[in-house]
């Protein structure tokens, strides 16, 4: 799936809003991507997540891990395509980790995958928390980056869309300067 395509198909089913919006980061920012509109979309998601497999086809992962909770479609869909597990990291007390049984071992060949990227945090915590369990990340796959790559992983990271979309810190953001109220949509609580 190419990249014009991606961002069509955030249009077409309604994620790609427009507003004043609090982001996960602490952010605000005018453009917000309502990830579930767009993974609640089967077809869609396995394309994406084909594009993904194809790009760390020759990687020999052994498993898939995302976050919770667009995390888990992604690891799920890319595992499949690989032929492999797909598992999800959560938060315990503000803490990335691994519960329902999950878990990784000493060597094991990681691909790591996350929906949207805008501080990279989410990544930094999965990439903490693999470490840790001295298993092996091969990749990190992304479908939506909106720092446009500026942000360096230290792994081989394959992005299906990147765009620079501007946030700002509150006391930066231009809206709130103007009084503009914060839309209702934008974070997710972590």
């Amino acid at each position: 799936m190419n990249s014009e395509n991606i961002i069509q198909n955030f249009r077409k089913s309604g994620a790609l809003l427009d507003g004043h919006f609090l982001l996960t980061s602490g952010r605000h920012s005018d453009k917000y991507f309502e990830k579930f509109l767009l993974l609640s979309q089967p077809k869609i998601v396995e394309e994406l997540c084909d594009s993904i497999a194809r790009f760390f086809m020759d990687e020999n992962v052994d498993i898939v891990v995302g976050a919770a909770t667009g995390g888990i479609v992604l690891a799920y869909e890319v595992g499949k395509k690989l032929d492999t597990s797909g598992i999800f990291s959560e938060r315990v007390d503000g803490i990335m980790t691994f519960k329902r049984g999950f878990s990784l071992s000493k060597g094991q060949r990681v691909l790591l995958v996350d929906d949207v990227v805008t501080t990279g945090g989410s990544v930094f915590e999965l990439i903490k928390l693999v470490k840790t369990l001295e298993a092996k990340i091969v990749g990190i796959g992304i479908v939506f980056d909106r720092t446009g790559g500026e942000i360096d992983f230290g792994f081989p990271t394959c992005s299906l869309y990147s765009e620079v979309i501007e946030s700002w810190e509150p006391n930066e953001c231009p809206q709130c300067k103007q009084g503009t109220p914060l839309t209702q949509r934008g974070r997710t609580g972590k």
